[in-house]
């Protein structure tokens, strides 16, 4: 498993590289749905990703972001999960907080995780029983329980929306952060206390960050207490996510739950 880790990373890297070829110089946008940007870097930096790890991997299924899915891969033992450009919007807007993130999933559990943010130069990485590495140097969650003395990443878009209102003073401090899959690479750095998002994601959101944050200490869950089984024929994961160490994740939960039932009595 560390020589694929050591390919995936390679793959995000050189990816990542393809990404700054465009980044804040010209390059055609385009909606695929109400605010959902894509670019002309999505579709390159996707188009390396899968000749490359579907050639070294053929008997790999593939799930992408950029690719047309198929039911083929749902027959597959492992899967790559692939956001080829994690933050598309912070990345037409010249926000550095954009990351290449691939997973591969073994049986409906992600395995193997890079995230690469070439802006930064931060690559994030872990495999199943071996740890959680930023950039090579070992890495753990925040051990911060209380969500009162918690740093928490959030939307910058849920933020704008004013989602947020209501938790806020519940927190220490809220950062808006670009980019789903960065933010769970922040958290399970513990860069940050926790993470969490009010709306629904993709697997290809979060795969790499769950097993990165996993393998840190931390633990990523929707906002029923579930953890996400990997390589489902519906990849959205409703109704949203919360991720750091059991007991911040077991408290934001309960708050959700409380804050929740209090706007359907308003």
């Amino acid at each position: 498993m560390q020589n694929i880790l050591a390919s995936a990373i390679d793959a995000a890297q050189v990816a990542g590289d393809i990404l700054l070829e465009y980044y804040q110089a010209d390059y055609n946008i385009r909606d695929k749905g109400f605010n959902n940007p894509v670019t002309t870097a999505d579709y390159a930096c996707n188009h390396y990703l899968e000749e490359r790890l579907r050639d070294s991997y053929p008997d790999y299924g593939w799930l992408s972001e950029e690719t047309a899915d198929t039911a083929s891969r749902l027959s597959k033992d492992r899967v790559w999960v692939v956001d080829p450009l994690d933050g598309t919007k912070e990345f037409i807007e010249g926000v550095p907080q954009f990351v290449v993130s691939i997973a591969l999933v073994e049986q409906a559990r992600p395995v193997l995780g890079v995230l690469h943010n070439p802006a930064t130069k931060e690559t994030f990485s872990a495999v199943s029983g071996n740890g959680a590495a930023l950039n090579g140097i070992p890495i753990r969650v925040s051990k911060v329980e209380r969500l009162e003395e918690a740093t928490i990443l959030n939307s910058r878009t849920e933020t704008r929306h004013g989602l947020w209102k209501r938790y806020k003073p519940h927190f220490l401090r809220l950062i808006p952060t670009g980019s789903v899959a960065f933010k769970l690479g922040l958290t399970a750095a513990g860069q940050a206390d926790m993470f969490a998002t009010l709306r629904p994601k993709n697997e290809w959101d979060i795969c790499a960050g769950d097993i990165i944050l996993r393998e840190a200490g931390a633990e990523l869950r929707d906002l029923k207490g579930e953890m996400r089984a990997y390589n489902r024929r519906d990849t959205k994961i409703k109704p949203g996510l919360v991720a750091g160490n059991p007991t911040i994740v077991k408290a934001f939960l309960e708050l959700y739950r409380t804050l929740r039932k209090g706007s359907k009595t308003d």
